[in-house]
Order: structure tokens, then sequence, then C-alpha cells
């Protein structure tokens, strides 16, 4: 039976576009729900500020009534117009293992984007760096994060099948944390606090960091900006993510370095796994999943790392080992014995040098494709 394409719009429809993956992976020990509200919350033109600069369409594919596949299409106006492109993304990418079905899903997309005035689609990725970005090719026996796909690995196939080729890898390393600070890390990091007078920000309450939260972001979008389809977040999406993100943080896990005016010069948001509690509670917060979040930020062996940034003109400078020499010494306090590095651009040295003072292994790596239509 020929494979039907529909497409999708509000909430409800949404919700089950955002479901579709749970029979797909039931079972998979190795696949993270996604949290169900925030998923449709970003996928709502009415309560994602991203709107407001990008277009998306959403599809799922069915095959003798059931649904098989779906797709998100996206074009990000601000990223193509700050990297000179005309490009449209692909995104939320799942399907069965059928050819047919993931070449309808792909066709439909690159359609659209050339309906649209686009020269290529290139994914998966979301509305903004912000959104979970690349497929997996390697560790598919590795627990995900809530940060990052998963994915079946015929994925890679059937993407490459359909004509897609490597436009940018990332890479993920699993550290261990159950050390001291490194020696060369408090040596450098104190050269650096001292010559740039800068301090770490001990907090006591929430609204101790909320002081920080839109410097921190300013920070990001500085040293983010040369960064694989970076486009700076705008003052909407940066309130969307504190109001978003900032009730769940842990204050033990966050690191913000600060100059003699006090402006942030670094910061490190860091988290105890919520990977094994979001899958407990099957992507649902509640009536009693906030149960299993609550009890996984209390007790835990893992950490997630998900933004560090330190200001371009202190970049390479040994700022970002005030970071470690702040949290490294929390991480053995709380019991933590690992950390996941969640994913960095295979060409940023600097950011993967950092990793060589730790016992680690590079355990994942995730792609982004392109193609030209």
């Amino acid at each position: 039976m020929a494979i039907e394409i529909k497409e999708i719009s509000g909430r409800k429809e949404i919700k089950k576009f955002v479901c579709f993956p749970f029979p797909l992976y039931k079972g998979n020990p190795f696949w993270v729900p996604p949290l169900i509200f925030d998923e449709v919350n970003a996928l709502d033109p009415r309560k994602n500020p991203s709107f407001e600069f990008c277009e998306a369409k959403l599809w799922m594919a069915y095959k003798d009534g059931r649904a098989v596949g779906r797709i998100a299409g996206i074009i990000n106006h601000r990223a193509n117009q700050i990297w000179n492109e005309r490009n449209a993304r692909f995104g939320w990418l799942d399907f069965i293992d059928d050819f047919e079905v993931s070449s309808a899903l792909f066709a439909q997309v690159e359609n659209w984007a050339k309906s649209m005035g686009m020269k290529a689609v290139q994914g998966p990725l979301g509305f903004s760096d912000m959104d979970k970005e690349g497929m997996l090719i390697e560790g598919f026996e590795e627990l995900g994060t809530i940060a990052t796909y998963y994915n079946h690995p015929y994925y890679p196939i059937h993407t490459e099948k359909a004509g897609y080729q490597k436009d940018v890898d990332w890479l993920e390393y699993e550290l261990n944390a159950e050390v001291t600070v490194p020696e060369k890390f408090i040596r450098v990091g104190q050269i650096a606090q001292e010559r740039y007078k800068l301090s770490i920000v001990q907090f006591k309450k929430k609204k101790d960091l909320l002081k920080y939260a839109h410097q921190i972001f300013e920070v990001l979008n500085e040293s983010f900006r040369p960064l694989y389809g970076f486009a700076p977040l705008t003052d909407a999406q940066i309130d969307y993510y504190i109001k978003m993100y900032f009730s769940f943080i842990v204050l033990d896990f966050i690191s913000v370095v600060v100059d003699e005016h006090d402006k942030v010069a670094a910061f490190g948001i860091t988290m105890p796994s919520l990977s094994k509690a979001v899958q407990k509670s099957g992507g649902k917060i509640l009536p009693f999943g906030f149960i299993h979040i609550l009890r996984a930020m209390k007790k835990n062996d893992t950490v997630d790392f998900y933004l560090t940034a330190v200001r371009p003109e202190l970049q390479g400078k040994g700022v970002n080992a005030l970071l470690f020499i702040d949290l490294i010494p929390k991480y053995r306090k709380f019991g933590i014995k690992k950390a996941e590095s969640n994913v960095e651009l295979e060409n940023n040295q600097m950011v993967r040098r950092q990793w060589d003072m730790f016992p680690k292994r590079q355990h994942k790596r995730r792609r982004a494709y392109i193609k030209h239509i």
C-alpha cells in the first residue's frame, strides 16, 4: 500500500507527533524519551518564540492506516541570513525500518524546501542550538541523554541512501569524575584569576543565579557565534529558555565566573543525569514523573554537561580551568563518578583538549547530513 503523508497541526496532533517514537523504542534500554510537555511547546508556534523568524512544517507517514514515521521541516531565516545560505532543516525524524517510509519523509521535506526557494536540506537540526541535533552514528549501546537524540542503527543507512552526505560530526565523551582537580588546572586557573581579576560566584538561592541569567546567554551568543549553523538567540528566546529550564537547575552543579565589574566571564551549566529518571517517568512530569526526577537530582552517580562558554576575548587563557576548580569538589561531595560531555564539534579542538586532563573515552558520534536539491 502507498505511503500517506499527513501534515500535522494543533496541539492535539502535535502531541501524537511527539509521542510517535515511544512504541518504536519500547524496551530499548538506551533510548531516553523526551519530556512530552517540553517537546509539544517547542513545536507550537504559539509557545516557541523561534517561530518569529522560523517556518516549520510537521508531517507523519502512514502505511495501512498505521503511523510509521514522522519528520519536521524547518527554515531558520536568521541562520540563513547570517551564514548566507538558503538551507532548510529536517528534525524530529523517526521511522520504521522501511525504505519506502524514509524516502517518502525525506521527499516531503525536500519538495517543501524547493517550493520555499531553498537550495539544500540539512539535519537533524532544530530551531536553534538549544534543540537536539545530530543523528547518532556510533554508540548505539550507550545510554542517551535528555539533551540528545537517540536513534536506531538503520537511520544513517536510510539517510545516506536518500542522498544525504556528511556535513559535520559531533563527538561525545564519558569522563571519569572521580578525580581531584588536576594540578595544571589549579595553576592555570589561579594565574587567570589574578591576571584578569576574576572570581567564582557562590549561589545560595536560585534568584541569585537569575541575576546573571541574561548575561549567561549573552556570553553563549558571543562564544557560539562561529560554530556550525549557530544563530544568536533573541531576547524572546532567552526569556523562553530561562522560564523553561532554570527551575530545574541544581545550584551545586552550576559555575559562574565574573570579572571585577560583576560581568559574566565564563559559565558551566551541568546537571545530575536525568536519563534514567525520564525513562522511568515515560517522559511525563505528572502525576508521578516528577518524583523520579527529584530523586535523580538528589542522588546520582552521573553528571551531564549542558552548556559551557567563555567570553571570546578570554578564551584560551585558562579561564575555563576555574569552572572545573569550582565544580569537581562539588561532584565528589555529591558522589558523582562519571560525566557525559554531550555534543561538541569534532573540529572544536579548544574544547576537546580540555578533556585530556581526565581519564575518558569517546563513546558516541553523531552527524548532521546535507543534501543539495
